[in-house]
This record gives C-alpha cells, structure tokens and sequence, in this order.
C-alpha cells in the first residue's frame, strides 16, 4: 500500500452524470499499512458533496476476482468506497430526463470513493481476491423499497467490463435485468410528490390543512389523538420516517383556562412543549422540513403590535408552554415557527358560539379591549403551503388574516347582523369585567395583533378577515 501514501490531496470532481461525484481520498501509509479519512462531513461538504445525512453503513465482501453486481438503483443516496481491494465501477443514469442512459466508470481502490445520487444504477466488480467495499446510505434498507434495473451486458451502456461478463460471477436475478430501452426511468425528484404527515389532524386547522394539501399536490397523512400522542416518545420511534418530507405540527393543548388547573398543567406542556420538543429531535434526525404552528398568547400583549423578533413574555400557562414548544422547535435545521392568532375554521370556535347565541336570541356581553384580527383555517393553511412550497429563509413567520383591527365585541356585533339580528343585542365589556368574581381564569393579552411584514415579503398576502368572516357565516348558515 505503499504507492498510495499521500499521493494525492483530498478533493471531488463532477462527473458527466449529473450529481454524481468522484472522491479523491488522502491515505496515509508506512511498513504497517495504511490510513485514511473515508468520510469526513465537514471538508467534504466544504467541498461539495451534498450533506446527505447517512443514517446506514454497509459492507459487500467479496472473496474471488470478478464477481460482478448490478445494475440496480436505490431511492436513496450512496457514499461508497473500499475498505480492501479494488473494484470497477460502473454508473448508469436511470433518472427521468436528458441525462437518462448517461454512463460512467472509474477504477475504485482504498483512495477513491463516489457519492451516487438516488435514481443512478450502480454495478461493481471485483478485481482483486479478498475484496470489500463500503458504502454509506441516507435512509435504511427496505423490503419494500422499489428499486429500477439494467442489464449488465446492455447495448446501448455498452459498458467496457475488465473481465468479460461471460468470465464474470454473476447472479441469476442479475442476469435477468432488461434492456435500457425498457426501463421505465426513475422518477426525478422534483416530480415526486412531497409527503406531509398533518399531526393533530382532527382539529380545526388540521381538517384544513389535509384538504389543502391534497388540493396543492401533496401526499397528506393525518394522525391525532387517541390513536398517535406526539409526546410519546415510543409513539414517533414506531414510525417510518422515511416515508415523510415534511411534518406539519398542527397538535396543541388549546384550553387556556383548564391549564390553569392541577389537571389541565400538565397535560398543557406536554401537548405544547413536550411534543413540539420531540418532533423537533425527529426532524433534524431525519432531515425533515418541520412546520410548526403558535400561538400570540406567548406574549403578553402590552405591545400594540407583535413582530416575529419580540421576546416571549407569556401571561398564563397556556403561553408559557407554547412559548417552551416554540424554542424546542427553532433547534430544528429545517423549521417554520408560524404564530397566529384567534382561530377559525371547522369546529368548535367563537364565531360558531355567537351564531348560536344570536339564533336563540341571547343577549351575550362581550369583551371589547382585546384586540387583534381574526385567522381562518383556509387563509393559514394556504399560507403553510406557501411556504412549504417556496421554502423562504427558515424560522418564524406571522400569519393572520389581513384588515382592521378588531375587538371580539365587533366581531360578535357582525356576526349578529349578519344571521338577520340586532347588533345591539351585543353588549360591550371590558375583560377585568367580564371575568370578575370568576375563579380559575386564565390571564389573556390584550393586544393580539399580528405584524404581517415578513409573510407578505416573501409572497404570500392573506385575505381580509373581514371578508373571511362574512364568507364563513354565509355558508354556515346555509348549511
């Protein structure tokens, strides 16, 4: 091993299939043998090679010269290399596009290794005894990983093998690989169909977002409680992340004032933080995209407008473990912390409550020193997938509806009149009033407003509330 100490420097080079890469490795050897960096992330990456985030290493031992395999090519990425010996290598792009049928081969000993892309068939053969070659992966084998085929001997490859393939160790599933001109090309990436998995898909937002995503292209699974508890740590180890892109954490504890409570406390950080904590370690264990949704209770409203850079300041319980769940999630590499405010959608909320009150024709007292806008399911789902599908600068975004402020008292008033009732019915209140002599309440801020710069910046301008709010009463009372 002699010939290869330091002969050469640590470098990569293209190759003319496109992603594909020839490694150049510095081995270091004296009368003992030899040593060598195989994979070092950080100077290949400062390099060039892709930060694939290899989560499998495997070892092809190979014990007589010329045994030959492939061509196959995985759904994953591969960093292969030789521990002992020396084989010929042998590419084959399989990918849909112009470079399908595109053919490399290089010589591959203890100072060279390749990074192939997903979709590349690759085919090795040994040219020396005793031989063993690694090779990194970025996701874990699979049973029902569907992998794409050629023939070794294929015409159109014409692929020059040191040791003709009728002197060649081969196996019978090998040799009944199909021609070039029959492979049905490995689906390019930006074909495929991202997956999200919707957690807390039941809830008002979580409805939306499954329908969202599905309108927008996407592959949408959803999961909620009592069958998946993102705060159950053995819950997420049982599921195949690979089989996701993206995470959309749309789960909360969202009672304010049972928070309060011994009861609710508990079960509000481990909803809140203890979940979003758990996901976040999922996401950049597997390099998944993590969008997760807040809440403007983290402050304490005493600001007249909330930008993305204010500093938690939570009032009450519920605040204070979505805040904890806030900072658990921005350790994420890949994250969207949105933060909206005062939900509606399909299911239990304050709109629905004052339409029922107007239809029985009671009188609410409503408060009128809370402030803020309201957020339709449809307007912060649609914003969600903007961003998924942009993919701005990472980290926190404000997302609400667009118009004036309001107090949830003219919130109450037009709604009233919108389902033919007097608005007068509606009788304004201040919150230290309408809470007073009332046990077990949950501190709430006064000012909710959203400051929607950074969202609109990158494109993305939601609708009115005003005009989302008329929308929403129209079609519930047609219902």
């Amino acid at each position: 091993m002699s010939e290869l100490s330091s002969r050469k420097e640590l470098g990569i080079e293209e190759t003319p299939i496109p992603g594909f890469l020839r490694i150049d490795l510095t081995v270091h050897g004296d009368n003992r043998g030899w040593f060598k960096e195989n994979w070092q992330r950080e100077k290949m990456v400062d390099l060039g090679l892709p930060d694939f985030h290899p989560v499998q290493n495997n070892i092809s031992f190979n014990d007589e010269i010329g045994v030959t395999r492939g061509i196959h090519a995985e759904p994953w990425d591969k960093f292969v290399s030789v521990a002992t010996g020396k084989v010929f290598g042998a590419w084959v792009d399989l990918r849909e596009g112009p470079s399908f049928g595109t053919v490399y081969t290089t010589i591959i000993d203890p100072s060279v290794a390749v990074f192939v892309p997903r979709g590349v068939g690759n085919a090795y053969q040994t040219l020396e005894p005793h031989t063993a070659y690694t090779y990194l992966v970025n996701d874990h084998w699979s049973p029902q990983a569907q992998y794409t085929y050629v023939h070794l001997g294929d015409r159109t490859a014409n692929i020059a093998w040191p040791i003709p393939l009728e002197h060649a160790i081969i196996s019978d599933k090998d040799h009944a690989h199909p021609a070039l001109e029959t492979v049905i090309p490995f689906p390019a990436q930006r074909n495929r169909r991202q997956r999200v998995l919707v957690t807390g898909a039941n809830g008002q937002l979580g409805r939306a977002m499954m329908q969202r995503l599905t309108d927008a292209g996407y592959q949408a699974h959803g999961v909620d409680l009592p069958d998946f508890d993102i705060s159950d740590e053995q819950a997420l180890a049982n599921v195949n992340w690979s089989e996701y892109d993206i995470v959309v954490n749309a789960a909360a504890w969202t009672q304010v004032d049972a928070a309060e409570t011994d009861e609710g406390r508990p079960l509000a950080w481990r909803a809140n933080a203890t979940g979003p904590a758990l996901l976040s370690r999922v996401a950049a264990r597997h390099d998944l995209l993590l969008v997760h949704v807040s809440s403007e209770y983290v402050f304490d409203g005493k600001h007249s407008i909330h930008t993305e850079d204010e500093p938690p300041s939570p009032l009450g319980v519920y605040g204070q473990s979505k805040a904890g769940g806030d900072a658990a999630v921005c350790a994420a590499p890949r994250h969207y912390l949105v933060r909206t405010s005062w939900v509606v959608g399909e299911g239990k909320n304050f709109v629905r409550t004052m339409m029922s009150l107007a239809e029985r024709g009671v009188k609410p007292a409503v408060v009128n020193d809370q402030v803020g806008r309201l957020t339709f399911t449809s307007e912060l789902a649609e914003g969600i997938i903007h961003l998924i599908s942009q993919r701005p600068e990472y980290g926190t975004y404000n997302l609400s509806c667009e118009g004036e402020v309001t107090s949830w008292f003219d919130i109450a008033q037009r709604v009233f009149e919108l389902c033919g009732k007097d608005p007068q019915s509606v009788t304004p209140v201040s919150t230290e009033e309408y809470f007073h002599g009332k046990e077990g309440i949950a501190p709430r801020p006064l000012h909710s407003l959203l400051d929607l710069t950074k969202i609109k910046k990158v494109g993305f301008t939601p609708r009115p509330a005003h005009e989302c709010l008329d929308e929403y009463v129209k079609v519930a009372l047609n219902q």
